[in-house]
């Protein structure tokens, strides 16, 4: 048993907690929430390096022994996943300093912010079926908080749709999961994974596949019911939008590879057609709505929809190659998406507005931020050697290899769409000159009562999130190495199960042959005992 899987858990959760000890000094509150992301880096950092040198890290809470505990557990997958949500979080931290005005710092903006985060990295390393499912209502229940943090009109819209569809999501969640044990008898992933395999229901467990995936499609923001994203993204303060960029819709992208591998790979035949086009779909869907966009902030937005496609590509195609390009696509958006979020809110502070026909010139007075956007709009776009580039390459080549090529045709379409509308932004907000119905000067941050300081804390992040999107593709290598190693734990189950039951492995598999199959009625009715 290894007490630092739980540490990037526990830690936000104190840091919210001793920040709400202080929500009368705003002072505290800030050192706080920059030392707490601080420190969540640091024992991310710690579980990365510790999970790349023995594979899987594992607790059980309490000492109970798996199945019957609650368990904690690292691969590969869900260690790169707590590492990049700590330095978006730590991004996020600094950049806020210099955002966050003292009406959202008054009402619990950091300890939200935290909570948030405890959220993500709890979903990251539950190995509890039902666990996951309450951090992800910890997540909603904080996203939805720091969403409507100002109470503006626009908010508040965005927000009921919003939380309208993640909590159908939750229902179908929740209902899925309250099946799976009536079947099973367990809420453990890793013993789930064997009765459902030793399951003779199995038209059953492909109707449970599809819940499953029909619950984290709605919170990675899939196709068809994606719509609450770009509504609702581009309404809270810039910071809140980045980190919602970068780490919401990455969670159920997580949990749809997590489960759809662990529990349900002998329905992906099943599966696959469903994924496949809906991938399609949800890249084609979400470009067109960026292509139609002329504010900044909701471009970004159906963005993020796009790319999600990209995602479960990968899924679908369900080799180690898609799989590694899949995993390769996560990491690099969530770095670009919030960055170039980011970006926006510093476009927004220099010149007034998100609207790009009233914005320009930035190119010339701001060069750096120029190059920052340039790196992060490109590499998202795929162009070479950027970071977006070799998450595309492995997924179109995997898709060649797997006979797919509509599809494939789609992404590389898509792509270059993807293209069209970053370029739209590079020559709106950095070329062309600024309009005259712009009152709005250059240089307001420098007037401003954070000063250059605020804009220095602003720059710090944009900074070096782009410098790390240039360094995933320069040193591309070892990075598709780690991809490789994630794409064979999430496709060789058995690892994960037997670092989560240990020695029971051989007793629950000889238990479960020996056991009367149990009609699917009684099943559900009575449960199964574990």
């Amino acid at each position: 048993m290894n007490p630092d899987v739980a540490l990037p858990v526990l830690l936000p959760l104190l840091s919210g907690a001793v920040s709400l000890l202080f929500w009368r000094s705003r002072a505290l509150q800030r050192f706080v929430a920059v030392a707490g992301m601080l420190g969540l880096f640091v024992v991310s950092v710690r579980l990365f390096l510790l999970t790349l040198e023995n594979g899987y890290v594992t607790m059980q809470v309490g000492n109970w022994p798996a199945p019957f505990g609650i368990t904690f557990i690292a691969d590969m997958f869900s260690a790169v996943m707590v590492l990049l949500a700590s330095m978006i979080g730590l991004a996020i931290g600094v950049y806020s300093l210099a955002t966050t005005g003292r009406g959202h710092e008054a009402f619990g903006y950091y300890p939200l912010m935290h909570l948030l985060l405890a959220g993500c990295v709890g979903a990251f390393l539950t190995g509890d079926i039902f666990n996951l499912y309450v951090w992800f209502e910890v997540m909603l229940v904080a996203s939805f908080a720091l969403l409507i943090l100002g109470s503006e009109r626009a908010q508040m819209e965005g927000a009921i749709k919003y939380v309208t569809l993640n909590l159908l999501a939750s229902v179908i969640f929740l209902t899925a999961t309250g099946l799976t044990y009536g079947l099973v008898g367990t809420l453990n992933m890793a013993d789930i994974a064997l009765r459902l395999d030793a399951s003779e229901h199995q038209g059953m467990v492909e109707v449970l596949a599809v819940m499953y995936m029909v619950a984290f499609g709605i919170k990675a923001a899939a196709f068809p019911l994606f719509f609450w994203l770009p509504a609702s993204y581009h309404t809270p303060p810039v910071a809140v939008s980045a980190l919602f960029a970068g780490l919401l819709t990455k969670v159920g992208v997580y949990a749809l590879f997590r489960v759809l591998t662990l529990l349900f790979d002998q329905s992906m035949d099943y599966l696959q057609p469903i994924l496949l086009w809906g991938a399609a779909f949800t890249m084609v869907t979400g470009v067109l709505g960026a292509a139609a966009q002329y504010e900044f902030r909701r471009i970004l937005s159906f963005h993020i929809v796009s790319q999600i496609g990209y995602m479960l590509l990968g899924l679908a195609l369900y080799t180690p190659l898609a799989i590694a390009g899949g995993v390769f696509a996560v990491m690099h958006n969530i770095v670009v998406k919030t960055n170039l979020f980011l970006i926006s809110g510093v476009a927004h502070r220099l010149q007034g507005t998100y609207r790009l026909k009233r914005m320009g010139g930035l190119s010339r007075r701001h060069p750096w931020l120029a190059a920052a956007f340039f790196l992060s709009a490109f590499s998202l776009a795929g162009l070479p050697p950027l970071s977006g580039f070799f998450a595309k390459f492995m997924l179109v080549r995997a898709g060649i290899e797997a006979g797919a090529y509509v599809v494939t045709g789609i992404a590389l379409l898509v792509g270059l769409m993807t293209l069209y509308s970053m370029v739209k932004i590079w020559n709106e907000v950095f070329w062309k000159k600024l309009p005259d119905d712009n009152n709005v000067p250059d240089n307001t941050a420098a007037t401003e009562s954070n000063g250059r300081l605020g804009l220095a804390l602003m720059y710090l992040p944009v900074m070096v999130l782009a410098l790390g999107t240039l360094l995933i593709g320069v040193f591309a290598e070892p990075l598709v190495r780690v991809m490789n190693m994630i794409a064979t734990q999430l496709l060789n189950s058995s690892g994960y199960i037997e670092a989560v039951l240990g020695d029971n492995v051989a007793s629950r598999t000889t238990t479960l042959l020996a056991e009367p199959k149990t009609p699917v009625g009684e099943g559900l009715a009575e449960g199964v005992a574990p």
